[in-house]
């Protein structure tokens, strides 16, 4: 089956800011990803601030043009598209929610005209017809038909990130890519937003990439859960399975400091500082903060590994065992592997 979405060997690279003339720092903001998405699935991305989350989902709605490597959309190189057909396919086949939706609304127009430019810009439909689609949204993501006519400024937080997913979906896209879709909220209306996503995911069949550094959330929303370090995927895990059953220490480090509320895990304790992406260390990329680490992983980077279970897969030269419970690797342990 033809993935909707897909990375293979996606490198991002920036020139740094600062350093003058003669230092002239990259950022290796993404290395060597590969990643599938299928018809209704939802791929949830997972990683501490800085790994490379953001940047991915920018490669998969074309917003960003990976270094080298390639994206395909539903099967056709974005990049080797000419412009308008490029923009056309993505338009119309990914729609993306951003992390503040106070910033990706124009303030200065009404909520009706947020939602009918989209279907303006692709000429979709006569114009009777956009005004029925603007009102169709508006009652998919909940909204009060009255509001149509507010300015952004005038809404919640939640009313405008409603918005936000409205817009994402006004051209029925097949792929829905949210990055972060909460983080800007009251912690009243995040479960409201997250409830929203699941349903629409529900009642309309879509394929959603849901990109946050909380792997609690993930896990719920999500199908399959992949795990980022300093800009490399270092696991690809069954949501169902992530809690003890992720190989890599560091995916079972997330997990334990991720607060729950049907079982305390003590957090596994991680030394060190996270490495700079300008500079990253020979290896693992995770080998300076790993209590499993030995010469090994500081002389070549761990290919991946699938792991017993299907869809099951990481970079880890030694591995949590896959029975071992998280809260086990919590306490104080000696910086050697098991």
């Amino acid at each position: 089956m033809t993935a909707l979405v897909e990375l293979s060997d996606a490198h991002v690279v920036h020139r740094a800011r600062g350093g003058g003339v003669l230092r002239r720092d990259r950022v290796y903001a993404l290395t060597g990803a590969d990643l599938a998405v299928a018809a209704g699935e939802t791929v949830g991305v997972v990683g501490e601030s800085g790994c490379g989350k953001s940047t991915l989902a920018r490669l998969l709605v074309g917003v960003e043009r990976p270094t080298s490597g390639t994206v395909a959309l539903g099967g056709r190189d974005l990049w080797s598209m000419p412009a308008a057909r490029r923009r056309a396919a993505v338009g119309t086949g990914v729609g993306m929610v951003f992390q503040d939706p106070s910033t990706a609304l124009n303030r200065r127009l009404p909520v009706g005209r947020v939602l009918r430019d989209p279907l303006d810009v692709h000429r979709r439909g006569t114009r009777a017809e956009r005004d029925a689609r603007v009102r169709e949204l508006m009652g998919l993501v909940g909204l009060p038909l009255p509001l149509v006519a507010a300015l952004p400024g005038q809404l919640s937080g939640g009313q405008r990130q409603r918005v936000a997913i409205a817009r994402a979906l006004a051209l029925e896209p097949a792929l829905l890519v949210a990055d972060e879709p909460t983080s800007a909220l009251d912690v009243s209306v995040r479960a409201q937003i997250l409830n929203l996503l699941l349903d629409l995911r529900e009642r309309l069949g879509l394929a959603m990439v849901f990109v946050s550094h909380d792997i609690q959330t993930v896990r719920r929303m999500s199908d399959r859960v992949v795990t980022m370090y300093l800009g490399r995927i270092v696991e690809e895990t069954p949501a169902a399975e992530v809690a003890d059953r992720a190989r890599h220490p560091y995916t079972r480090a997330l997990f334990s400091a991720a607060p729950g509320l049907l079982r305390r895990v003590e957090p596994i304790p991680l030394t060190g500082p996270v490495p700079s992406a300008t500079r990253p260390p020979s290896g693992c990329p995770f080998r300076t903060r790993c209590w499993r680490a030995d010469d090994e992983c500081a002389a070549r980077l761990p290919e991946f590994t699938v792991a017993s279970r299907p869809a099951h897969r990481y970079r880890c030269h030694h591995p949590v065992e896959e029975d071992r419970a998280t809260h086990d690797l919590a306490r104080p342990h000696p910086r050697e592997p098991s």
